[in-house]
């Protein structure tokens, strides 16, 4: 049985004991083992920051571009092998895997462009001079300086490949070493794609690490700058808030978490638009099995269009086909493990509580697996006709192939149903009334990280509700955790500290310059 290795101090190191198992969540099979215990994080994270950040801080910006170019190089070389892993340890079928494998090496990518831009060598000028005194005598100038201290990456489960890359290609254009840890039970492709990547030779020594299993300390031994950045439950989030290294020393944090994401249909409601919507909430609830932070949890359409919308919906899903992701038929593959499915059926009994069943695979749909005790469920869409007054609704987010359907009144009650989720990483807008389209944006971006907006114009090249593309913004206000990364440049100012330097005109330009 193999067991995953933690990359720390510049060299491979078990843990200690058995470790806990990494399966198949279809056959229920052990594939390897993650063990983190006996692990010195405090002696890890001094070796990550003392070499690898001094090192990638010697470089330029585009220099450690050229970097995530070359680790691209050896993931595309690897690629095949990644989808294998992922179909047996996240259960995924090929294009789904191909969210997460291909996902990341396209950010990786995106980042490594951007970064051959950069023409700034040490810091990046943040705006222009401001004077202080008469006759610019004396001014201010807000630079931008790479962290000196390490990004601890704790991710979840369904994006092991993607989560890493996301974070790490802005932390390590921006100069700083990442200690990623990945979530056990897909630990796995996160592991052979960062053994690639340090069997390559491509990084300087300390710069990228993990660590598989959950080491004792690994929050004890932060110092006050160094950063984290966790995806996750919005339960875990709060621990990791109270932690005192976050709560009282100052770690930066940023929090992606639960959402209930929404999709609405427009008053005007045309059979075009809502074709779109349909197809949408379709992909939303079978790619991954529904496991998405992006996903689609709730369903606004005008009153009229309530009925149509179901029985498209069930149309559509029942032609699904739901199994083991190694037959070639199958569409949708499983979930990453029989505690993750349990956690669903829980949510679904929930829900089946106090809101109607519009379709249900579990009657609907032949699940095609041989092993009895697999982690498959397919899809369900409830409805209710009183969301007003059916709080569960908005309030939970049921990690899987779950959504329900909502009717609304007009304008302003849908935007109010889309805010009642408090918080949101994305709402998605199908509509041919541009000016309903507007309205609509500017009223859910107070809310929503991203505001996803399908008319007929965009309808063949929008790139989908659920997917993170770089160039956007990806976090959310309130219960999605308030985090923000990605979106461009944006994303490597948390990677950065802020400060304003005051002095003379002539000092300042050479500073930045």
């Amino acid at each position: 049985m193999t067991k995953l290795a933690n990359y720390l101090e510049g060299r491979w190191q078990e843990g200690a004991g058995a470790g806990a198992p990494v399966l198949d969540p279809v056959t229920g099979e052990t594939l390897a083992t993650v063990s983190a215990d006996g692990l010195d994080m405090a002696a890890a994270y001094a070796f990550a920051r003392e070499k690898g950040g001094t090192a990638l801080r010697a470089l330029s910006y585009a220099q450690r571009a050229e970097l995530l170019s070359a680790i691209v190089k050896v993931l595309q070389a690897n690629r095949d092998k990644y989808f294998e892993i992922s179909l047996k340890n996240s259960g995924t079928v090929q294009n789904d895997s191909g969210v997460d494998v291909d996902g990341g090496i396209y950010t990786l990518s995106y980042y490594a462009k951007l970064g051959s831009k950069l023409t700034a060598k040490a810091l990046m000028a943040d705006g222009t001079p401001d004077a202080l005194a008469r006759d610019n005598a004396f001014a201010t100038q807000h630079i931008l300086v790479p962290a000196h201290g390490l990004a601890l990456f704790i991710n979840a489960f369904n994006f092991p490949s993607w989560g890493l890359w996301e974070k790490a290609a802005a932390a390590l254009l921006s100069g700083v070493p990442v200690v990623a840890k990945p979530a056990s039970a897909t630990a796995w492709l996160t592991h052979e794609m960062v053994k690639d990547v340090i069997d390559a030779n491509i990084l300087p020594t300390g710069a990228l690490n993990i660590v598989c299993g959950r080491p004792a300390g690994m929050l004890d031994a932060l110092d006050p700058l160094d950063l984290v950045s966790f995806t996750g439950s919005a339960d875990t989030a709060a621990s990791l808030r109270d932690h005192p290294k976050i709560k009282h020393e100052g770690v930066r944090f940023n929090a992606e978490t639960d959402s209930v994401n929404s999709a609405i249909l427009g008053p005007d409601a045309d059979d075009d638009a809502m074709g779109l919507l349909v197809r949408e909430v379709v992909r939303e609830l079978t790619i991954k099995s529904g496991q998405k932070c992006t996903a689609i949890r709730r369903i606004m359409v005008p009153e009229s269009r309530y009925a149509a919308v179901a029985a498209a919906l069930a149309d559509k899903l029942k032609g699904i086909t739901v199994g083991d992701p190694r037959n070639e038929n199958i569409r949708m593959g499983s979930l990453v493990s029989t505690s993750q499915r349990d956690a669903i059926l829980q949510g679904i009994s929930q829900l089946e509580a106090c809101s109607d069943i519009l379709f249900d695979g579990r009657k609907d749909i032949a699940i095609q697996a041989d092993h009895a005790n697999h982690a498959i469920v397919p899809p369900v869409v409830f409805g209710t006709t009183t969301p007003d007054t059916h709080p569960l609704v908005h309030q939970m987010e049921v990690f899987g192939p779950v959504a329900t359907l909502m009717p609304y009144r007009d304008t302003d009650h849908a935007l109010a149903l889309a805010r009642r989720g408090m918080g949101s990483l994305v709402a998605s807008v199908y509509s041919n009334d541009s000016t309903f389209l507007a309205q609509a944006a500017v009223a859910l971006a107070e809310s929503h990280g991203r505001v996803h907006l399908i008319n007929n114009d965009v309808a063949k090249v929008q790139t989908g509700h659920g997917n993170v593309m770089p160039q956007s913004n990806h976090g959310g206000p309130g219960r999605a955790g308030g985090g923000e990364e990605l979106g461009g440049l944006r994303a490597l100012r948390f990677y950065h500290r802020l400060a304003a330097v005051q002095g003379a005109p002539g000092v300042l330009e050479a500073i930045v310059n």
